[in-house]
């Protein structure tokens, strides 16, 4: 394949753009390439600046899980066109969202809608101090919750992707209310509660690690952390941006049965419109602003396109054996990578759960941050180079997910297996 034109974008972009990119991991510095500038979009597949055709595996980092341009939330987008695009005001569309969010997530009553996943978790944060009165917050190495100051602490996706273990521009004192622990130690998080709990706001979590690849909760790890919150009355916040609507129709915590104080929601809920969201108990949700004092606002919360397209997504969802079929396409990609890879010497894990897979070139399994590390990641940016040049997008970091669509047909997983044999 060629990329011309990407590669003549690209360099237009650098002289305006800081890296030519407006979020760090397009760049593809990690895989020794220059980024791919996409045209256009439809069903499983994307097609870039110079006409070439993409098995998609991103779906848009995520919220796709229709595929591309899906008649019904195109219908919805643009029967809301007619009515305006932007009101700063509240809309009809925004109730029924929250009604089906709060019908839909066990651990929502009441929800807030925002217009990021960063945004979600930086009022998370800021509510779960509110309502607790602490400072201190516990997350977990690898675990990405955006770029707001506090969570950059040895977090995952871009960050870990370029290596950046703190970034500049963040003072010291606002990272030192921060502790980041082992994801799945239970040991190291009980030791921690019985040390600093009663000075713990809040711990947050990605109940499935998607931001250092794929690793799921290790056994009792999302029971421990539900227990040891209640113990020290800690609020419990479930970041789910990634993982809701996805892994089931009520997230991770209905697949784990385990319930948080507040969880974060994005991507899928805005049909790949910008979108983020924050629920909880009444008892939490209340101490928001304009009911309560913690302040939080956004001229563009709740936006009416947003809320179309991300309404028609949900809508879709709840269709007859979507998730079957869903988790069925997924079984089928997941094993056909783990037989393309027993065929070879290439030591290969691969984790699942439901339709987020993660792939990594190592020997030892992979249950946190550190054994993600391990991984090779000079392999893997081979990888990725050849797959692309077979027609197969995935994204262009080892700490990254890959995500099946609902449009995923049998031939995409099949052409995707074998493509991937034959770069192994």
């Amino acid at each position: 394949m060629l990329f011309k034109k990407s590669q003549e974008l690209f360099k237009q972009a650098q002289k305006i753009i800081p890296g030519g990119v407006n979020s760090p991991v397009r760049a593809c510095r990690a895989v020794g390439m220059d980024p791919l500038f996409i045209q256009s979009a439809q069903g499983a597949k994307l097609y870039d600046a110079d006409g070439n055709q993409y098995i998609d595996f991103v779906g848009s980092w995520g919220p796709m899980i229709l595929g591309h341009r899906h008649p019904a939330v195109l219908t919805a987008i643009q029967a809301v066109l007619a009515r305006g695009t932007s009101f700063g005001a509240p809309v009809d569309l925004e109730v029924e969202m929250a009604e089906l969010i709060v019908k839909t997530v066990p651990g929502i009553e009441m929800v807030r809608m925002v217009n990021s996943g960063t945004e979600a978790v930086m009022s998370a944060i800021r509510l779960a101090r509110g309502f607790s009165g602490r400072d201190l917050i516990i997350k977990f190495d690898g675990c990405y919750h955006g770029h707001a100051d506090a969570m950059l602490r040895t977090a995952g996706s871009g960050v870990a992707t370029l290596e950046i273990m703190s970034s500049p521009g963040v003072p010291q004192d606002t990272v030192k209310h921060t502790l980041s622990l082992p994801y799945n130690d239970i040991e190291t998080l009980t030791e921690t509660m019985q040390a600093c709990g009663t000075e713990v706001a809040a711990i947050i979590v990605e109940p499935v690690a998607g931001n250092m690849g794929l690793v799921p909760p290790g056994d009792g790890f999302l029971k421990a952390l539900r227990e040891l919150t209640l113990q020290y009355s800690s609020v419990l916040i479930f970041d789910e941006v990634m993982t809701g609507f996805r892994v089931s129709p009520g997230g991770a915590q209905e697949l784990y049965n385990i319930t948080p104080d507040i969880t974060c929601l994005g991507k899928i809920i805005g049909g790949g419109l910008p979108v983020g969201a924050l629920g909880g108990s009444v008892e939490i949700m209340k101490q928001m602003a304009p009911q309560g004092s913690v302040y939080q606002a956004g001229t563009l919360s709740g936006n009416p396109l947003a809320m179309a397209a991300g309404l028609a997504t949900l809508k879709q969802l709840q269709s007859p054996g979507f998730y079957d079929d869903l988790e069925a396409a997924s079984s089928m990609l997941a094993r056909g990578l783990v037989k393309a890879a027993a065929k070879t010497n290439v030591p290969v894990v691969l984790n699942r759960v439901g339709s987020m897979l993660g792939l990594f070139f190592t020997s030892t399994p992979v249950n946190n941050f550190e054994d993600a590390k391990k991984s090779n990641l000079d392999y893997f940016a081979a990888y990725y180079r050849t797959l692309l040049q077979k027609g197969i997008y995935i994204a262009p970091s080892q700490f990254e997910v890959m995500f099946v669509s609902g449009v995923h047909q049998k031939q995409d997983i099949e052409t995707t297996i074998k493509a991937v044999e034959e770069v192994l």
